[in-house]
């Protein structure tokens, strides 16, 4: 006899539906299993077959931090193509790399994490680098393309499924664990959600990453918004991955819940379905979720619910269909499409900021000096893949004009640093050490990578090292030794030029100089300790700090005049080191260039005037352009940055790169990094007021275009738009057509103008091609507080098109039909706190800890809220006010005098416990409600009685 062979299990059945499937498996699974599945590296279940699985593969601009990868250009660098296609090709081609990488390193996921639809509000925030825009509509549309790319086109199985990151209003590393972005509900509907809800709605996303911080009181990882707006918004169950760390934050850093287990089950009710916590270990996440299940706080069907969705992600990736997914095989990994896509991408995000007289494009006999700290580096930032091809700027140039016509100078001040005995430090000869690129071998979390201990530690002796030193600001320095390497300090404290970049989740290689007595005492950043010269080596220490003498060689703005005064046109290479003074855990202090760079391009400007700037960056600077005739824009491009720049300053390629969001031209003009009221506060181009250096969407062309037969036709609820581009200029060349319209007449604050559409066009000269936009109707409206929901009001609206926001060619104006401006029913309903339309000094704060908001004053002032148009119908005479706290809420209507005074007689027992206080009032008729509150009182509701 032979055994009968077992059953298929319906889970392992690909005839079956997913959602049949998945009921199956967890009948199968014992509560201890499905538990082990919440942690981020979930455990093999053998016995059912059931392999281990991970979320979290970082995939923001290529595959990060698993070794050798194609690097394509920063985030902000793809929003800055407003190319949707390309960027399209961009995550389909990354996707590939990384089922390829995971074809021989299972370490790789296919769960990415990409992209991060942050908006841009606040050009400070460290992370600008890792989103597209200011702009929710560009950053939607965007984010859509790179996770069609990364999810694939097969109906049925998933190349690989993109998280969305960091849900929400998350633009500050300035504590952002613990700060609270207060979101009033316009800008919540009208910005902050909206970039999330349109990439979702568009069918390509499975799940998104609540980011650390709090918004209205409350940490993203226990947000209601999850529940009451995310998973409205698609079928697909959508697997929300905690930020890592943020569910332990929940009860360390915020002091939100007592205790771990409270925190855990509030996140996993909340719609938190993975945690990513305490790295690969899932041994303490498991204790709380059974803790918590021990204590009645969550059931099985709770546990179920988030299983289920991971597995959903799980059998979209075929993991259970190895027979039918298609995706394992793939093993297209730095090909030469590849390489092109990158160098096209890069090309495409480079912005002509600024090109008087037509200097750029540069005749190929061009006698060139090249400048500045970033002409020969290729930059990569903590979310890179390791290069396997890299291109400077400096390497571009040579390759395209020839090293004969170019001249560099990097620009670095050239220094020893003297002993008080008279020696100097020195860097010992390393000639058996191997070179060593960080990250080359890939890591799970390159926090946790060591500095190199295999080189010798720095000595002194009589004639010391020469080091190569640049100023980044604020006094941040590196010190190169002259073999390229970085003086950096490993986990001994030794001091070694060991680093082939500054990097790391602490990085290692800056320093600082402070003066002290008649020298100065070197301080190293990383660990906070001065710099010590021992017997035994150079090594950081908490005391016996040595005194050093800067001894300089050579300014680095010498060599740069220098070589700037004999070249026909002078090209200085400036920007930012993604790893220092901003960038994920450390905002900007300010827009302005460092010094020590504006000393460079002051010395290159002085030597000669035609002066090119090309500003190679993770963000925006407010730079004097008065006296330059050309100014360009990139982000960090990638592997293929230097080519890209030079193809295009050659002319081989015409910049079509547009401005992502709005250059200001100084520090006054930015609201505060943690006042997120973009409608408030006038920020962005949607609201700004002021005259920005370079508006958004800005971008010029080596070619002309010119605009005409604008049309507009509104049927079915669609707004059709159509016009013609014609390239008026001698050259092929993109033009981004972008349309935009403002409300001629609204009731409340609506943006200058607002980004509806947008398409990028490739025309040879001469050429002229329609160009045609549909746009819901649905895009013209706004979030009306007085009725808690969108709406479209009646009345005449400009149509813009243009190539940028502020370049309008062509524009009309028509009549939307829609719903007109109605006063608040406040005798019917109240006031919802946080429902004003104005507000002075107020924060949004938690209702309760589950849901609901409510207001306070910020600080110590009082807090002022106005509520428009106010309806008390028949009259009013009792107003009814739900507080908590202690202090004192004061009614004035239009202005006037005051009407009605509410006091807490003493504090409540915490502030989620609310009563209601009752006083006299005499109004009827429309009218403004203004609300001042005075101490620490939170405010929920308002209602009117009588």
């Amino acid at each position: 006899m032979t055994a009968k062979t077992p059953p298929t299990p319906p889970f392992r059945d690909p005839h079956l539906p997913f959602a049949k499937r998945i009921d199956d498996l967890l009948t199968r699974l014992t509560l201890d299993e499905k538990v082990s599945f919440l942690h981020q590296f979930a455990p093999a279940v053998d016995r059912l077959g059931i392999a281990a699985f991970r979320t979290g593969q970082e995939a923001l601009h290529g595959v990060a931090w698993m070794g050798p990868a194609t690097v394509f250009p920063q985030a902000v660098g793809l929003g800055a193509t407003w190319n949707t296609e390309l960027v399209r090709r961009v995550g389909e081609a990354v996707s590939k790399e990384v089922r390829a990488m995971r074809a021989r390193d299972d370490r790789v996921g296919l769960n990415v994490w990409a992209p991060t639809v942050n908006l841009l509000r606040h050009p400070l925030w460290g992370r600008n680098e890792e989103g597209y825009s200011e702009d929710p509509r560009l950053t939607s549309a965007i984010a859509t393309a790179y996770t069609r790319g990364l999810r694939g086109d097969h109906p049925v199985y998933w190349r690989t499924a993109p998280v969305l990151k960091h849900w929400l209003a998350h633009n500050n590393e300035t504590d952002r664990a613990t700060s609270s972005s207060s979101v009033r509900p316009r800008v919540l509907h009208e910005y902050d959600l909206r970039a999330f809800r349109e990439t979702v709605e568009a069918g390509a996303v499975a799940g998104v990453m609540p980011a650390y911080n709090l918004v209205n009181g409350r940490p993203n990882h226990v947000s209601p918004y999850l529940r009451e707006h995310l998973r409205t918004w698609t079928d697909e169950d959508l697997l929300v991955c905690s930020d890592a760390g943020a569910p332990s934050n929940l009860v360390d850093h915020e002091h939100y819940f007592d205790t771990h287990e409270e925190a855990t089950a509030a996140a996993l009710l909340a719609g938190v379905d993975s945690f990513t916590d305490h790295g690969t270990d899932g041994s303490q996440i498991t204790a709380r979720l059974q803790g918590a299940l021990e204590q009645g706080l969550l059931t099985e069907a709770d546990i179920d619910t988030a299983v289920r969705r991971q597995l959903s992600v799980r059998f979209r990736l075929g993991e259970f269909d190895p027979h039918d997914d298609p995706h394992p095989g793939t093993a297209e990994f730095d090909t030469p499409a590849h390489r092109a896509l990158a160098q096209e991408a890069a090309e495409q995000a480079v912005v002509l900021l600024k090109n008087d007289d037509s200097l750029l494009p540069l005749a190929s006999d061009t006698r060139l000096a090249v400048v500045g700290l970033l002409a020969d580096e290729c930059k990569l930032d903590w979310y890179s893949g390791t290069l396997i091809h890299r291109s400077t700027p400096l390497e571009g140039l040579y390759e395209r004009f020839g090293a004969e016509r170019v001249e560099f100078a990097e620009g670095v001040d050239r220094v020893r640093l003297r002993l008080a005995d008279g020696t100097f430090l020195h860097v010992p000869p390393a000639t058996e050490a191997a070179d060593e690129v960080r990250g080359a071998a890939g890591a799970l979390d390159p926090a946790l990578l060591a500095g190199r201990t295999d080189l010798p530690p720095l000595t002194a002796d009589a004639t010391g090292t020469e080091f190569a030193l640049v100023d980044w600001g604020e006094g941040v320095l590196t010190l190169r030794a002259p073999d390229g390497r970085y003086l950096s300090v490993a986990d001994d404290g030794f001091v070694r030029a060991a680093a082939d970049q500054p990097g790391g989740w602490v990085v290692q290689e800056t320093f600082r100089l402070e003066p002290h007595d008649n020298g100065h005492l070197l301080r190293h950043l990383g660990s906070g300790r001065h710099v010590s010269v021992a017997a035994d080596g150079v090594r950081v220490a908490a005391e016996n700090a040595s005194l050093f003498e800067l001894i300089i060689v050579e300014r680095g703005a010498d060599a740069v005049a220098r070589v700037a005064a004999a070249a026909d046109v002078v090209l200085v290479v400036a920007g930012n080191d993604p790893h220092i003074n901003g960038r994920e855990t450390e905002d900007r202090t300010t827009l302005a260039l460092p010094p020590h760079q504006e000393r460079l391009l002051r010395a290159a400007r002085a030597a000669n005037p035609r002066t090119v700037l090309a500003l190679t960056s993770a963000y925006p600077y407010a730079v004097d352009v008065a006296r330059l005739p050309a100014v360009l824009w990139t982000a960090h491009g990638g592997q293929a940055a230097g080519t890209a720049l030079a193809r295009v300053l050659a002319g081989d390629v015409s910049p079509a790169g547009r401005l992502p969001q709005t250059w200001y031209a100084a520090d006054a003009d930015l609201p505060g990094l943690l006042d997120y009221d973009v409608l408030g506060a006038r920020q962005t181009y949607l609201y700004f007021e002021g005259t920005p250096l370079f508006p958004f969407g800005h971008g010029l062309s080596y070619a002309s275009f010119s605009y005409a037969d604008l049309t507009t036709e509104v049927t079915a609820g669609t707004l059709r738009v159509t016009c013609t581009v014609t390239n008026t200029g001698d050259v092929t060349a993109d033009e981004v057509v972008q349309l935009y319209t403002r409300a001629v007449e609204p009731s409340s604050t609506r943006p200058r103008r607002e980004l509806l559409a947008h398409r990028r066009l490739t025309l040879a000269p001469g050429e002229r091609a329609g160009t045609d936009f549909e746009v819901p109707l649905s895009a013209f409206a706004f979030w009306d507080v007085a009725r808690d929901g969108w709406r479209l009001e009646q009345g005449p609206y400009d149509v813009l098109v243009g190539a940028s926001s502020e370049d309008v060619r062509l524009r009309t104006t028509l009549v939307l039909d829609g719903e007109r401006a109605a006063p608040r029913p406040v005798a019917e309903r109240g006031l919802d706190a946080a429902g004003f339309d104005e507000q002075s000094g107020i924060a949004i704060v938690d209702r309760t800890k589950s849901e609901g908001d409510a207001v306070t004053p910020e600080g110590e002032g009082p807090g002022e809220l106005v509520y428009r148009n106010c309806d008390f119908g028949q009259g009013a005479t009792e107003v009814t006010a739900r507080v908590s706290g202690a202090g004192t809420l004061e009614l004035t209507l239009d202005g006037g005098p005051p009407l009605a005074l509410l006091t807490l007689p003493e504090p409540t027992q915490d502030p989620y416990t609310y009563i209601s206080l009752t006083a006299g009032l005499v109004a009827e008729g429309v009218h403004d409600v203004h609300l001042t509150l005075r101490g620490p009182l939170r405010l929920a509701h308002v209602g009117f009685s009588g």
